[in-house]
């Protein structure tokens, strides 16, 4: 990939997740804890859609074991323009192997960056994690949307 095309895939990939976020943001103030996961996923892709975004769901996940392709077992529960990993949880409290499984799905779908968005915790900034793909060469960011900053 040259130097022009990275800094085009840095700034959508953090357009983005801006736009993601703003629109969980706004999912946890109006509709708040409790819902199945499915219920967020589906709420969630449609919002996006409406942002005239590429929305994928329930994407499968290949992996190579043993010299076999496999397509059972792993499932991105949202894909955006390609670029970026929506994992959806809603959960209590979030534990480290939700961290280490959107990290697994980055690595197997080469994919530079992902959330992962827990509609059960008690504030959504303790329910947002942004996950980098270490194995890529891709600047990490600590900005969340101006919307999310301005209420947290």
């Amino acid at each position: 990939m040259d130097s022009h095309e990275d800094t085009k895939t840095r700034r959508d990939k953090e357009e983005l997740s801006k736009i993601v976020v703003d629109c969980a943001y706004r999912m946890h103030i109006e509709i708040g804890p409790g819902l199945l996961e499915s219920v967020y996923e589906a709420v969630l892709a449609k919002l996006l859609s409406e942002q005239c975004l590429k929305v994928s769901r329930q994407q499968a996940i290949p992996i190579e074991v043993m010299g076999l392709s496999i397509n059972e077992g792993f499932r991105a529960d949202l894909i955006i323009e390609d670029i970026l990993l929506i994992e959806l949880k809603s959960v209590e409290n979030l534990a480290p192997v939700h961290s280490k499984q959107v990290l697994t799905y980055l690595r197997l779908l080469n994919l530079p960056l992902g959330l992962l968005i827990n509609f059960g915790a008690a504030t959504f900034k303790e329910g947002c994690k942004r996950i980098v793909n270490g194995k890529q060469d891709f600047v990490p960011s600590c900005e969340l949307s101006p919307l999310f900053s301005a209420f947290v």
